[in-house]
């Protein structure tokens, strides 16, 4: 059955940051299965930032959403970090945890899994306090727009990082294409993408309420990627073993490339 696609003002009112949290990150990486979607995301982007020599002043993160683990190996390549996010209580969620206030998620499950793949399990301390002061700024960005920071205009970064967002955004494949181009024009040439995208999926669950997925195979998104003026140097996939009801995805890829 085809899902209605979820338009931006369906995210603003009806995405609850906690609920997502809770439904998706609440788990201990470490007990989870090696096909597990968070697993195979902290250990790629580990990979790319921490043993793929990813390093760099500015890095700009697409859709960040409320969360914070994918900063937990790139702030230790980048000595700045852009959050951004389309919605408001997202960004505010985010902050909160930046904050240290009261009601914060609890991420030290996935910190302290993070710092144990860098060799210290124990500095799961400093850890959170170094992505606190690595991650500058949060700013609104909206992916269908040719600049999306607008209306700020940012010198090009060294990097960007983008996981889970354009399939959100993205009603089909020539928005996905037109989005990726759009961000493109925040990184320098010869700056990088990292990209962490979800394969075969329809919709995924937050609470009680539906949201869509644009369904994407490989070879979709490495063109797309390619179109959108960079060169892949490398891409890993894995198979997803899911909770049907609350997503349908069967894979997801993490890949760098390189802007022309």
């Amino acid at each position: 059955m085809e899902v209605a696609f979820t338009e931006k003002d369906s995210y603003a009112q009806h995405f609850v940051p906690k609920d997502y949290l809770e439904m998706y990150y609440s788990c201990h990486p470490e007990k989870e299965d090696e096909s597990a979607l968070l697993v195979f995301s902290l250990k790629t982007l580990h990979k790319a930032f921490h043993s793929g020599g990813l390093k760099g002043d500015t890095l700009i993160d697409i859709g960040s959403g409320p969360t914070i683990y994918q900063f937990l190996s790139a702030c230790e390549s980048f000595r700045e970090i852009i959050a951004t996010d389309f919605t408001d209580q997202n960004r505010e969620e985010m902050q909160r945890w930046l904050r240290k206030e009261p009601g914060a998620f609890d991420w030290s499950p996935v910190v302290k899994y993070v710092c144990e793949l860098e060799g210290d399990r124990e500095e799961w301390a400093q850890k959170e306090e170094k992505v606190r002061r690595t991650v500058k700024r949060v700013l609104k960005c909206d992916v269908t727009q040719p600049n999306p920071l607008a209306p700020l205009s940012l010198p090009p970064a060294d990097c960007l990082l983008s996981a889970l967002c354009l399939e959100g955004a993205c009603k089909d494949l020539p928005a996905y294409r037109a989005a990726l181009k759009n961000i493109s024009s925040l990184v320098k040439p010869g700056g990088r993408l990292v990209l962490l995208a979800i394969l075969e999926e329809t919709f995924y669950m937050v609470g009680q309420r539906q949201f869509s997925c644009l369904y994407l195979d490989r070879e979709s998104v490495e063109e797309s990627v390619k179109e959108a003026g960079f060169d892949i140097e490398w891409l890993e996939m894995s198979q997803l073993c899911f909770p049907g009801t609350l997503y349908d995805a069967k894979e997801a890829c993490v890949l760098v490339a390189r802007k022309h």
